[in-house]
């Protein structure tokens, strides 16, 4: 079942930080929405709303229902102002978005096998490299997320944007620029505890075998 989500917003002509302070004294958040060919609107949204919704992932890469009196519009979240020090929205900024025009949104990677992995049941640490990635799309378009499969990778293996499977009319952004930009995703490599202790071993171990050589010497000579 497909995720939507709703925002029940209200024109507001009141601006500036004065009135953006009495919004949040009254447990509400100040927010614009722009694009589209109109002009920007300033709006007001419930906190209470809002939060509820900043709890799921979704609701930053998805396209959003903004109702405003009794006309709907879609838009996407594009800046999100928090408050330094507590659980407060200040401010939301929402782009209008077109069916017919393609958006660039950040898309959660969300890794899927690490289990299962060979390198991860030998002891390799999992790395994340990245945990989303830009795309450009059509609204229709727009993926939740993309899957990262690492349930084949052993130490030493990684995965790469280029491996990503992306849904049609998807663009990976960062991958469009070209050669030198096929970045790593995830990674398995020794941790480093482990790779510590070998070169602890090794040395210890060559110079048991110098003492064992040194005596075998010392008793052919003896001879």
């Amino acid at each position: 079942m497909a995720i939507s989500f709703e925002l029940n917003a209200e024109s507001r002509s009141d601006t500036g930080k004065g009135a953006s302070r009495r919004l949040r004294h009254a447990d509400k958040v100040p927010a614009i929405m722009y694009g589209g060919g109109k002009d920007p609107e300033p709006l007001t949204l419930s906190h209470n709303e809002v939060i509820r919704n900043l709890e799921h992932e979704a609701f930053y890469s998805h396209i959003l229902n903004v109702k405003v009196g009794g006309a709907s519009t879609r838009a996407v979240l594009r800046d999100l102002q928090r408050h330094p020090s507590r659980p407060v929205i200040m401010h939301m900024d929402l782009q209008r978005v077109s069916e017919s025009e393609k958006i660039k949104m950040q898309v959660p990677l969300h890794f899927v096998g690490e289990d299962v992995a060979p390198g991860a049941k030998a002891g390799g640490l999992v790395s994340h490299e990245l945990t989303e990635v830009e795309v450009e799309c059509l609204p229709r378009d727009l993926p939740e997320y993309i899957e990262v499969d690492v349930s084949t990778l052993e130490i030493g293996d990684s995965v790469h944007l280029s491996e990503l499977s992306v849904p049609t009319g998807v663009t990976l952004l960062e991958l469009a620029r070209g050669e030198g930009h096929d970045l790593a995703l995830v990674s398995i490599h020794v941790r480093r505890g482990a790779a510590e202790e070998e070169e602890v071993v090794a040395p210890e171990a060559a110079a048991e075998g110098d003492e064992e050589a040194k005596g075998s010497g010392e008793g052919e000579g003896a001879d």
